[in-house]
Formats: structure tokens, sequence, C-alpha cells
């Protein structure tokens, strides 16, 4: 028993797949592959968004999908705050930041979605200031708020950007917000690339972590800038031996996520690798193996 409750369950992000198949393929195919659920994407993309305006047939037609194919909607990754960030100077940008919070959250409630990952972004394509930052925390506050009421829980991602790249300035950030619907959701890849040691950050913030990105970088040195993705799980710097090691020490079995994008006609080939070079991990931490190959 005890053994069966140290399987992480694994899902896929969205993007991993091919973007011109169906719903039910995608459904399929993440059944196929021997993943517990899926994760979609909303990101800043007018096609993508669009997904905030769907009406009920819509979302309860995609809930009902999922119901048949036994492949949930775990979680959404809302990176449309990247191009509408809460940090903003402009007030019309966010207002349309606390629009999108409040569109997310209804259709997450609707689809039976437990986790939107939230970016880590005070502002992206502007100046980043003490008056960004302090209007980034003021958002956050307003959003936690909403999920609150609605039951869903907000998870922040952990980023490729030094605003926010360690569960360190995590920790810090969550004094501000002090909600229990506002939690951490590390991207392991970013953490590494950043040259936190990946471990020491799981410890201290495992009370506060709701789901966690599995992805591969290159790290950060002084002559490079680092890649932070488009890398196979294996190809890059992270250990994923000890952090499969620390996630057994600390007795974390939260959801994991595969974050991949399928670029070209190899992205079956990318997630299989993935799949076997984390099983690796698991074997090596003595846990159970995420896959049957």
């Amino acid at each position: 028993m005890y053994q069966n409750l140290q399987r992480h369950r694994v899902g896929l992000y969205e993007k991993a797949l091919p973007n011109n198949i169906t719903w039910a393929e995608k459904f399929n195919l993440v059944k196929e592959l021997g993943f517990d659920f899926i994760e979609i994407s909303i990101d800043e993309s007018d096609k993508f968004r669009s997904r905030l305006d769907w009406d009920d047939c819509t979302i309860y037609g995609l809930r009902h999908q999922c119901e048949r194919s036994g492949v949930p909607i775990q979680s959404i990754c809302l990176s449309a705050h990247r191009k509408f960030p809460f940090g903003s100077a402009d007030p019309k940008i966010r207002e349309q930041a606390s629009l999108h919070m409040r569109k997310a959250i209804a259709l997450a409630y609707k689809l039976g979605v437990r986790i939107i990952q939230l970016a880590g972004y005070d502002v992206y394509y502007e100046p980043a200031n003490r008056a960004s930052h302090l209007r980034f925390i003021e958002g956050m506050k307003q959003a936690a708020k909403l999920a609150e009421r609605a039951g869903v829980m907000l998870a922040i991602e952990i980023m490729d950007t030094d605003y926010l790249n360690s569960l360190g300035k995590f920790e810090v950030l969550n004094r501000d917000i002090h909600s229990p619907y506002f939690t951490a959701y590390p991207d392991v890849g970013n953490i590494s690339g950043w040259n936190y040691d990946v471990c020491s950050e799981l410890k201290l913030s495992k009370p506060h972590i709701t789901q966690i990105h599995l992805k591969d970088a290159f790290r950060v040195t002084p002559e490079k800038s680092g890649q932070f993705r488009d890398l196979v799980i294996g190809q890059g710097d992270v250990n994923f031996n000890a952090i499969f090691s620390t996630l057994k020490e600390i007795d974390c079995v939260v959801p994991l996520v595969i974050e991949m994008w399928a670029h070209d006609e190899h992205w079956l080939t990318n997630i299989q690798t993935a799949k076997l070079n984390l099983n690796k991990a698991c074997d090596h931490a003595e846990l159970p193996r995420l896959f049957i190959m």
C-alpha cells in the first residue's frame, strides 16, 4: 500500500503534443503514453486566450470528453499574464490581467481543474522596478481571494527570469500574499538553470508545493545565458537522480508534469526518451517507476 502511495501521478503538458490534433486525439495519446492527466495551456496568443471565453456548452463538452477518455485536465498553465501582467504600469493592462484571472478561475471551476499555474513575472515586456513589484503583489492578493472563493488552487511557477527564479524568493513573496490557495509550482529546469540547489529548494518549500514541472535546462554561466526550454529530459544539466531522491527523502508525492514542446516530427520519440530517463531516476531513488515501458 505504501509503495503505491509513493508513485507520483504524472501529467503531460499539452504543447508536448502536436497542435493540429483534436482534443479526443490528445486525450487518447496521453492515455496511451501512460500519463495520468493533461495540463492545458492558456498562453498570450489570441488563439489560446480565446479559451477563456468558451461558452458552457464547449466547457462541459470538453469535460465530458475527459470523463469518457479517463484523462482529466488537472491543471491549467496560465501564461497569458506574460503579455498582460499584474505589475504593469498601464492600468488598462492590469485590468486585463484581473479579467483573465477571473475568467481562468471560472473555467477551472467548470472543468474540474484543481490547479492554475501562474507565471511568476511582475512584468515581462516593460521595465521592472519597485512599483511593478508592489503592483504584482497587490494583484496576487486579489487573485488569491478569487481562488479561495472558488476553491481552486493557484500555484505560481518558478520562472526563467531572475524576478522569481527560486523557491526562496517564493517564500518571501508568500509572506505578503498569505493565503492557503497561493502556492508554489517549481520548475526544476528553471531553478537548476539559475544555479540554485534544486534539492535544498524543494526541502525549503515542501509544505507549499502543489505540483512540479519536470524540464531540463542548461545552466547560466559567465559565458552563456543558459537554455531554459526545448530540451529533451536527459539532454541538459538537471540532476533528476538527486531530485527524485530528495522527493523520496522529504516524502513529497505531489503530481509531476513533463514540460516539453512538439516543434518537429520527433515529438513522440522525445516523449519516450523523457519517460525512459525519468524511470531511470526513479530506479536510482528506489521509487516506483512513473511509466510502464
